[in-house]
């Protein structure tokens, strides 16, 4: 473990920091970081007091899809199955076997007032944000 002290210029406050930083790099070196990676792919819209989020799942039903949301995040699982695994595959790029997507939110969610559909490979979840959460507009006083 490297020292907090640096000797020419004393003890570094930023040192830990450095380090925490860069063992949370590690952790997810590997994993893809630019907007939208992933499966499924996602887009959130987001309102001041809702959210609508689409996913693509193209091949799934709507029974094997299951959502989950906890403060503010929702998670999308299910499973990719293949019609015929022993086929002679020339090239195989589509995906198989189980998937599961977070999404960190903007807000939390009241679990509550969320609302899914599912048509044509397209899913729709629409959430929205509690009561007590919502911005409150402050009055400045003159």
């Amino acid at each position: 473990m490297l020292s907090t002290y640096n000797g020419r210029f004393g003890w570094d406050p930023f040192a830990d920091l450095r380090r925490m930083q860069t063992d949370m790099n590690r952790l997810f070196d590997g994993y893809a970081t630019t907007s939208g990676a992933g499966f499924p792919a996602v887009n959130v819209y987001a309102k001041d007091d809702a959210l609508l989020v689409t996913a693509e799942l193209p091949g799934l039903t709507d029974d094997a899809i299951d959502i989950t949301v906890r403060d503010d995040t929702l998670t999308i699982e299910g499973e990719l199955t293949v019609e015929n695994d022993n086929a002679g595959w020339h090239r195989r790029e589509r995906g198989r076997g189980r998937f599961t997507r977070g999404v960190e939110l903007p807000f939390r969610v009241d679990p509550d007032h969320v609302k899914a559909s599912f048509e044509d490979g397209v899913l729709e979840i629409e959430m929205q944000r509690p009561e007590a959460d919502k911005p409150q507009r402050i009055a400045i006083n003159a």
